[in-house]
């Protein structure tokens, strides 16, 4: 049985749009390239080789940033790789921590394997395990929508989304790839020093 998915640049882009004032965390590969093409902004933090460590960079940016929301927008093979960073993360009980996990159900940067979310691993399910405040697994873009107005209120603890996106390679997007740039210009928007 196919369920439907949702075209990753449209489902981001909805997401950034309605960002409201959110600072965003990239996966490595699609997710940053999706980032970029909705718009490159000083507010986006894109990694680059650091896989599996987008959701607990995040828990950090939160952390020492507790009046700004953070989303990160990462893949399901990044994800998979920093499996244990939902109980960490759940622990820390950051309440300004969403993640958005997109999810095709594939490794898509090392060739198209299947991963474990197309064989039955709901990280909705385990993240809601591990006690995160808010889970779902949405399929539609008028979910999406509706995700957007719950990202604007507060919570009560980390949430995660799962965003089931049809399994494609699109073209790359490329952000900067100078990782000091990156850094120099994400702390400018905070307000702090660059070096």
């Amino acid at each position: 049985m196919n369920l439907p998915t949702m075209d990753r640049r449209v489902t981001v882009k909805k997401l950034l749009d309605a960002r409201d004032g959110a600072l965003v965390v990239t996966g490595l590969g699609s997710p940053s390239y999706d980032v970029h093409a909705a718009g490159d902004r000083n507010d986006n933090y894109y990694l680059w080789g650091a896989m599996g460590g987008a959701a607990l960079i995040g828990l950090g940016l939160a952390q020492a940033q507790p009046d700004k929301r953070v989303m990160v927008i990462t893949g399901d093979g990044e994800q998979l790789m920093a499996f244990g960073s939902l109980a960490t993360i759940s622990v820390a009980r950051p309440k300004n921590l969403d993640l958005i996990v997109l999810d095709n159900q594939h490794f898509g940067e090392t060739g198209m394997q299947s991963s474990h979310t197309g064989k039955g691993i709901g990280f909705d399910k385990v993240a809601a395990a591990c006690g995160f405040s808010k889970t779902a697994e949405l399929r539609s873009l008028e979910e999406v929508d509706t995700l957007c107005e719950e990202l604007c209120r507060p919570a009560d603890g980390p949430r995660l989304f799962v965003l089931k996106i049809t399994a494609e390679n699109l073209p790359r997007s490329l952000p900067p790839r100078d990782a000091v740039e990156v850094k120099n210009r994400f702390r400018a928007h905070l307000g702090f020093a660059t070096c």
